[in-house]
């Protein structure tokens, strides 16, 4: 690691590229992180493959049930096309584990000296946060596309712009969601801390945003209750543009909400990103 007034080598040499130090702007830096971010993910894809396996197995063993249930009229769910209700759903849960559990990545680069490396070179904070996002984003994308196909093969039906809108929610709740999760992984520093306060959070977050059912099904009090986790909206919002209906109360609802959870959850951990590293 060396860092002089012309040139700055980063962490592991990024692929033994160079780059002038008046060069590292935000754009430059994110992309710089992506890319390094990327070449891990490639080099040992099986947690892209695992994550990507909880939701399948949802579609293969769960789906039928939920498609014959639907069939008799007793949940709600368009008898007709019974994966349109659920699809969406497995999106959002694969969104939800596949992007908060993100953060042990960064306690492992932590432990092993990365971020203290970068903290002696002209990168930018924000970028050391935007790449990684970013990598994120992109992975949970071709995870979504993944299941979307397997739905489609399971007897979905959706036109291509909801399918395309609601790939952008997930999109969305992944920036939120990885943003967080790092930004509370540099905090804590330890997996062992981690992992009991992100189940805490998700598993509660999953059950009460209707992902397996609708909450019309549960007592006043569980429907109250899901009314204040913000993934229920954006849920309901996905449901309908893959049924077709893209300009409604619930889409404005939806769009608003993972819009405005975005913003406050990527901002949140900038504040801390920035702090943690300077």
């Amino acid at each position: 690691m060396t860092a002089t007034a012309t040139t700055v080598t980063a962490p592991d040499q990024l692929a033994g590229e160079r780059y002038p130090a008046g060069a590292l702007t935000f754009f430059s830096d994110t992309l710089l992180i992506f890319r390094r971010q990327l070449r891990l993910s490639l080099r040992n894809p099986a947690w892209v493959i695992i994550g990507l396996i909880q939701p399948i197995l949802y579609l293969a063993f769960f789906g039928p049930l939920l498609a014959r249930i639907a069939t008799a009229g007793a949940l709600g769910v368009p008898p007709d096309n019974p994966y349109s209700f659920f699809v969406p759903g497995l999106l959002i849960q694969l969104g939800l584990f596949g992007a908060a559990f993100v953060g042990f990545s960064i306690v492992a680069d932590w432990r092993a000296g990365v971020i203290e490396r970068f903290r002696v070179t002209p990168v930018s904070r924000m970028a050391l946060l935007a790449g990684r996002v970013l990598r994120d984003v992109l992975t949970l994308t071709v995870q979504a596309v993944v299941l979307v196909l397997a739905g489609l093969a399971f007897g979905l039906r959706a036109p291509l712009a909801g399918v395309l809108i609601g790939l952008c929610f997930v999109a969305v709740v992944a920036v939120s969601l990885a943003s967080v999760s790092y930004a509370v992984g540099l905090l804590l520093k330890s997996e062992d801390a981690l992992a009991p306060l992100l189940n805490m959070v998700m598993v509660p977050l999953m059950l009460l945003s209707g992902i397996m059912l609708p909450m019309t099904l549960g007592p006043q009090w569980l429907q109250d209750a899901a009314k204040v986790t913000p993934f229920g909206y954006i849920i309901t919002a996905m449901r309908d543009v893959f049924a077709g209906s893209y300009f409604n109360r619930a889409v404005a609802e939806g769009i608003a909400v993972s819009v405005g959870l975005a913003v406050v959850c990527v901002w949140l951990a900038s504040r801390a990103f920035v702090k943690e590293n300077a």
